[in-house]
């Protein structure tokens, strides 16, 4: 038999028909990958870009902020003349050292956002809620007393004594008008022609320090334990006491270095700040001592009186509050056993209350009142607070939710410890900042309430310190905003539980004694 091959043509069409498919199926495989490549290349991209315009909108206002602090800067730090001739310019590092904080015409941040229409219907909602605490409590009032009653004893109880407290803090604004002013007056006077100048300083330091301690520190702690003031009224001398301290020291702190610079011409005599300058100062909404702010052309009336009827009607939200949401939890109707669940539940059911609390002192003070002393004295920055409810690290809500104190830190704080230690110790200077404010807070509450009971003091100095640390700046997600506010309920719901409790264990088992254990022993922890 014989075998019929194919013709050469046809075999040499069929050899190049296997090589193009192979040749096809391989571009479609290359084909592929490439493609897989460009997608997941494009993913990364977009992660890139996503956290790239994160990174930049964090870091726009911040910013902005340096770009108008470097542009926008004192007349007093243009250019400085000492005997008609130009001083020399600083060296950068020191430059940047003695900057200080920059003023400038500014609206509140809630006073711009309450134009979006989105934004004012939040704070109509807190109006509504409100409307509803005046009904609910018409309501019980009508089926418990038959009546119609309206009335606000616990207001009247926490601000009674207003007489006494109205002449302890004229005892207190006029010390601190007349005393660091003339004092500095005086020791200016003397300084350039002094043999001794360091000793000049320390002993006038040293003589307003012990002034300073007796008239504004013992003082008002005698007020307040002698006549035994409410709970309000307490507040009231212990707040101003604390606003007086820190104001009197910035005038002292930002006067007395540039009389020490500019040696005045033979003949003569120092030029020292303006004493209405120095009045202005004691009024104005913020801690920093300037001889001029920016200031507003004309008082808006309107907004002032607004802003009273916001603070007047903070100040009976905070009532319907305690009325409604803890004093009938707190209040001891008889012997209750102390355990586990209990506690758990006080906590929690204290938290809707708490958060309430915290929300209202930001805005009926950092807000209202701030504001409304700034109108009425046209004071023109009002950058009291920033966007902290936007927060994803505590360190920027430290920074952000009281701008006004947190300056006052910084600069003469935080700062003024780096500049005595050769910028090192940046750790330290920190915690030193924290321990301080920690204990100013947790004064300031032991006093107001007449008990001492650490909780602030536990939750800023130690956990707000390992927040601080853990939740940085560098923690950029919306998760860590819901932990912060998360960490902002459970914090506001331990301080309204544990406060509540102390304050009717005190009632419930006075004090036998004027020991000091039993004076820092909580009475909430025996008192069953």
């Amino acid at each position: 038999m014989t075998t019929v091959e194919p013709p050469n043509g046809l075999c040499h069409r069929n050899v190049k028909s296997l090589q193009s498919d192979e040749t096809s199926s391989h571009a479609g495989a290359h084909n592929n990958v490439q493609e897989d490549n460009l997608r997941q290349w494009q993913k990364h991209a977009q992660k890139v870009k996503v956290k790239v315009l994160e990174q930049v909108q964090d870091q726009l206002s911040d910013i902005l902020d340096n770009a108008l602090t470097e542009s926008v800067q004192p007349f007093t730090q243009i250019q400085s003349t000492v005997n008609g001739k130009t001083t020399k310019k600083p060296s950068s590092r020191s430059h940047r050292m003695d900057d200080g904080k920059v003023f400038m015409a500014r609206p509140s941040l809630l006073d711009e956002l309450f134009e979006i229409n989105h934004i004012r219907t939040i704070y109509h909602m807190f109006l509504a809620v409100l409307l509803i605490f005046c009904l609910s409590t018409l309501a019980v009032d009508y089926i418990d007393q038959g009546r119609l009653v309206l009335e606000f004893d616990l207001l009247f109880f926490a601000f009674g004594k207003l007489g006494t407290v109205t002449w302890a803090w004229v005892m207190m604004f006029t010390y601190t008008l007349l005393v660091p002013y003339y004092t500095l007056v005086l020791w200016g006077s003397l300084y350039h022609s002094f043999p001794s100048k360091l000793g000049l300083s320390l002993g006038t330091g040293l003589v307003l320090s012990a002034v300073q301690t007796y008239v504004l520190g013992r003082f008002p702690i005698h007020v307040v334990v002698h006549y035994q003031l409410p709970p309000a009224s307490r507040f009231i001398v212990i707040l101003e006491q604390i606003r007086f301290l820190m104001k009197s020291y910035s005038f002292i702190r930002e006067t007395a270095p540039v009389i020490m610079k500019n040696t005045p011409k033979e003949g003569e005599s120092p030029r020292f700040p303006t004493f209405s300058s120095y009045l202005y100062f004691l009024f104005c909404p913020t801690l920093i001592y300037r001889e001029s702010y920016p200031r507003n052309s004309h008082i808006r009336w309107k907004y002032v009186g607004v802003t009273l009827g916001m603070c007047l009607g903070c100040l009976f939200y905070a009532y319907f509050i305690l009325v409604r949401l803890c004093v009938p939890v707190f209040r001891p109707e008889g012997n209750q056993p102390f355990s586990k669940r209990t506690m758990v539940l006080a906590v929690f059911n204290s938290i809707l209350p708490g958060i309430m609390l915290l929300l209202l002192c930001f805005f009926a003070f950092l807000h209202c009142w701030l504001n409304l002393f700034g109108e009425l004295l046209r004071f023109a920055d009002r950058m009291f607070y920033k966007d902290w409810w936007n927060s994803t690290s505590f360190t920027n809500y430290y920074r952000t939710w009281n701008v006004v104190v947190h300056d006052w830190l910084y600069y003469y704080g935080y700062r003024d410890f780096l500049w005595l230690s050769n910028r090192k110790f940046r750790t330290a200077a920190m915690l030193s900042v924290f321990i301080v404010s920690a204990v100013v807070h947790e004064y300031a509450l032991s006093m107001g309430f007449g008990f001492f009971y650490p909780v602030m003091f536990c939750l800023f100095a130690v956990f707000g310190v390992v927040f601080n640390f853990t939740m940085n700046d560098k923690r950029q997600s919306p998760v860590f905003n819901v932990i912060m506010w998360a960490c902002l309920f459970l914090g506001q719901g331990v301080q309204v539980c544990l406060y509540c409790q102390e304050w009717y264990a005190q009632i419930r088992c006075p004090r036998t004694g004027d020991s000091f254990l039993e004076l820092v022993t909580p009475r909430s922890w025996s008192c069953r």
